[in-house]
Formats: structure tokens, sequence, C-alpha cells
């Protein structure tokens, strides 16, 4: 039986997949990692979700952060 190191509570967004043939596409969820404090995630996943691509895990505060920067970088607003 496989066990799972994850929780996705929540799925923010889902970008597509770049090319046809790709295996991995781009989410946004609301995550748990060993049953720790949820985080946003940004990371590839498979359409199963059973494989998944090297990502990032942020608390609100520091995906805010990074949010209102890029939005700053590209003329949006914060």
């Amino acid at each position: 039986m496989k066990v799972s190191n994850y929780e996705i509570k929540e799925t923010v967004l889902t970008l597509p997949k770049e090319k046809e043939t790709d295996v991995y596409h781009k989410e946004l969820n609301v995550i748990s990692w060993y049953g720790g404090p949820d985080k946003l995630d940004i990371r590839g996943w498979s359409d199963d979700h059973e494989k998944m691509t090297k990502g990032i895990s942020l608390t609100e505060d520091e995906f805010h952060k990074i949010a209102n920067a890029g939005l700053k970088r590209i003329g949006g607003t914060e």
C-alpha cells in the first residue's frame, strides 16, 4: 500500500500542458506536507497526481510578497 506524504486540500489554478505530449501540467494548490500546516504550492503534476516535479511551497505571507513583487515588476497593481 502506498502512503502519501502530502494532501492536496484545494486546487486553486491548473494551467494547461504546454504541449499535448507533455506529462506534467502546472498547478497552484493548497497542500499539507507530512501533516504540517497548509501551504500554497506551485509544481508540475501528472494528470493522476501520481508523479510531480520539483516545486515550491510557500506560506500565505511568502506567496503574497512574491505575488506583489511580480505584479510590480510587470506593471500591475499591488
